[in-house]
């Protein structure tokens, strides 16, 4: 499998049962893809959907109902269409269980940078501040490295996008959980070493015992 399916499937090993579950625009919308049926899992996109499944088949899809970064989904049974003003009070309100979001850099603080890169146009901020800020417990799924420079890092050097520090990093090499006493790194990917991590990765982790592999839906 490649990168980003490993990080995906990961992440939704971390999808409880009976939640609602944000999943931000790119790699974190393919987690919808590997939840099992039946756990009552409703997953909620800023642009006013609840409910959302995993992406159609080729020919199937319906131009009206897609997530918010404009790629086609499904609906499961039970969905909602809702207007932005009550999507927003779902996410501001602190009513969603999880979101994931993809990221730019994560810091030593577990600080999140994920909406913009100086100099470069983007067609605005979207939901992340108001998600980082509100959901109950916020992971990040991105891949560990872009172009040779890791995105885990010791401070940002790109916008920060909340002051709360998110609760998971889930990454194509490693789970690492951010705490009080700094980076743990709690999971290493299939056939992936202790070395190989602390070699992509700027900032310190802590390493304590031994680092399970991890486990994939």
């Amino acid at each position: 499998m490649d990168a980003k399916e490993l990080i995906a499937r990961r992440v939704a090993r971390e999808v409880r049962p009976g939640s609602l579950v944000n999943l931000g625009i790119g790699l974190p919308s393919m987690v919808a893809n590997f939840v099992p049926a039946g756990l009552g899992v409703f997953f909620q996109a800023e642009n006013g959907v609840i409910g959302l499944g995993a992406r159609p088949p080729e020919g199937m899809e319906d131009r009206h109902l897609t997530d918010a970064g404009g790629g086609f989904v499904t609906a499961v049974p039970g969905a909602a269409s809702i207007d932005s003003a009550m999507s927003f009070g779902l996410i501001r309100g602190g009513h969603l269980d999880m979101t994931v979001l993809g990221g730019l850099q994560v810091d030593e603080a577990g600080h999140l940078a994920n909406w913009k890169v100086p100099g470069k146009m983007v067609p605005g901020m979207g939901g992340a501040m108001d998600l980082v800020t509100g959901a109950a417990r916020v992971i990040v799924a991105m891949q560990h490295a872009a172009k040779g420079q890791s995105k885990i890092v010791p401070k940002l050097t790109l916008p920060l996008t909340a002051l709360r520090r998110v609760d998971l990093i889930v990454t194509d090499l490693a789970v690492i959980e951010p705490t009080d006493a700094g980076l743990v790194l709690r999971e290493h990917a299939p056939g992936v070493s202790l070395d190989d991590i602390i070699a992509a990765t700027e900032a310190t982790l802590i390493i304590q015992g031994d680092v399970p592999e991890m486990m994939l839906i």
